[in-house]
């Protein structure tokens, strides 16, 4: 068997991760087909890459001198396509994508446009609570691009000189179990959830500041709130203890309902952003096009939210 630039690209993959499983995912295979790919390459190089148990795949000395090798050619050879690009009259083409999120609505449909039209490209993902966790992997090379979404007028982490754009504005919604007393309304007034529990989920959300300043505006000091993940607070709704904040484009779940809050008294800016210096700048505007067209894609399976929009044009994409 010959070596070729997707065998060390699999090499490299394993090293970085520290798993055969960790860097199928990021390849986009199969477990077993990466593993016998792997087995292949070393009985085309005479001898194990990686030493494998319970803590991971870590190089032996034979695979450390792959990487050392493949380092070096990986960059080389994705240089001598950019620029033959370039000769051809064509753009660089990206040989990846990291990106980070939290709880984006468009990760999926950027995902999907990106790998379409990049079929070459590696495109991993990264999940945090922590929009400045993600701000600082960016910031140091670890990450390409950070999704994530501030609440109204706040700004984004600072100090990590990274750029951000916006790809949409969202009127939060309030999420409510089918057989609660308000399901039945368009919109639902903040001072009518006066007596209500909330689900929060962790992280940089509305359950914060300004959703204590709202509820302050509509004369009330909100009750307990239980903290869980997504799927706790969705079980909490559905379980009728507690109520929750949700994105416009929150994906439909059977048994719940959302609902404009009237007078959109909380506000969600969904953000891009990236490192001015760093490789990924290159492909901003396209990624910034792709999450924009991601976005709008999502609107499809809202059609009273997409209808709200063509009245509220200060909402949506801008």
């Amino acid at each position: 068997m010959n070596l070729e630039l997707r065998h060390l690209r699999a090499v490299c993959a394993i090293a970085e991760t520290g798993s055969v499983t960790k860097a199928a995912s990021t390849l986009g295979l199969a477990q077993p087909a990466l593993t016998a790919q792997l087995q292949r390459i070393e009985r085309a190089l005479g001898g194990p890459l990686f030493e494998r148990d319970r803590r991971g795949a870590r190089p032996t000395a034979l695979g450390e001198l792959v990487l050392a090798r493949a380092r070096v050619l990986l960059p080389a050879m994705q240089g001598l396509q950019d620029e033959a690009a370039r000769l051809a009259g064509a753009g660089p083409t990206p040989a990846r994508y990291r990106f980070g999120g939290v709880n984006s609505p468009i990760l999926g449909p950027l995902v999907r446009r990106l790998a379409a039209e990049h079929p070459q490209a590696q495109i991993t993902t990264y999940a945090s609570w922590s929009a400045d966790e993600l701000a600082q992997q960016v910031g140091g090379g670890r990450l390409d691009y950070a999704l994530i979404g501030v609440c109204g007028d706040a700004v984004p982490p600072a100090g990590y000189g990274l750029t951000w754009q916006e790809v949409a504005l969202e009127p939060v919604q309030v999420l409510l179990p089918e057989r609660h007393p308000l399901a039945d309304r368009v919109e639902v007034r903040l001072a009518d959830l006066r007596r209500e529990q909330w689900a929060v989920a962790p992280g940089d959300g509305c359950f914060g500041d300004c959703f204590a300043a709202a509820c302050a505006r509509a004369g009330f000091t909100p009750r307990k709130m239980y903290e869980a993940d997504v799927r706790g607070c969705v079980d909490l709704v559905d379980a009728g203890v507690a109520v929750g904040l949700c994105q416009a484009t929150f994906r439909p779940v059977p048994g719940l309902v959302t609902r404009r809050l009237a007078g959109a008294p909380l506000r969600w800016r969904l953000l891009l952003g990236w490192h001015p210096d760093s490789v990924g700048a290159d492909f901003a505007d396209g990624v910034l096009e792709a999450a924009v067209a991601g976005y709008r894609d999502s609107l499809a399976a809202h059609p009273d939210y997409l209808a709200w929009l063509l009245h509220n044009p200060d909402f949506g994409v801008q």
